[in-house]
């Protein structure tokens, strides 16, 4: 796919995400995903600590977050007629996607990540997203061979009416991650409300 960068993203908020099929269908509204916390939330992103030297282009194959037990498998995400970004199929819980026509994982730039926050069957891949804190580690298997091992610098969450677009999906300088699903307020009618959106930059590779 020709390498369009996150400039093609426009006013996304992975809104397809976000059906809460699972609380919908279940009545479950007190075992709603966890959100990230005040002190998590208020982190400036910009306030990062030093990054590790950008990798070459690979694309990604997995991704893995030992702290909320998530080992995953990627596909590549492109965007839909409107201009928002696709999502992995709901029916595949243990799945989430990357934007395959912007950075990848490693490489200098902003790479993106995406995953259904629940399905119809249950929690899916990034239920547990919203208990990431700073400091955790995010690991993506790259195709070159490369593991590429990512820093979490905050976690945040922000209405869908309030998205930042341009904090998320706006260039780097240096090799830095967006990890996203669903989050916020949940109402039964219209779903989740806005979206968890992990920030973090690369620290090493093996």
């Amino acid at each position: 796919m020709r390498r369009l960068g996150n400039a093609a993203i426009a006013t996304v908020t992975a809104a397809a995400l976000c059906s809460g099929a699972w609380l919908l269908r279940s009545g479950a509204e007190t075992h709603a995903p966890p959100q990230p916390a005040a002190a998590e939330a208020r982190v400036d992103p910009g306030a990062r600590g030093s990054a590790a030297p950008a990798l070459p282009p690979s694309p990604p194959d997995r991704i893995r977050i030992p702290s909320i037990r998530v080992n995953a498998p990627l596909m590549g995400l492109g965007l839909t007629a409107s201009g928002s970004l696709d999502v992995p199929p709901a029916a595949r819980g243990n799945l989430a996607g990357w934007y395959e026509a912007g950075t990848t994982p490693g490489e200098r730039g902003t790479a993106i990540v995406a995953g259904h926050v629940d399905n119809a069957d249950g929690p899916a891949v990034f239920y547990h997203l919203g208990a990431l804190r700073k400091g955790a580690v995010i690991e993506v298997d790259r195709r070159d061979g490369d593991v590429a091992v990512f820093t979490v610098d905050t976690v945040e969450v922000y209405d869908a009416k309030d998205f930042p677009d341009e904090k998320v999906y706006g260039a780097a300088a240096r090799p830095e991650l967006r990890v996203i699903t669903c989050g916020g307020g949940y109402s039964r009618s219209t779903g989740y409300q806005g979206n968890v959106v992990v920030f973090a930059h690369l620290t090493g590779s093996r």
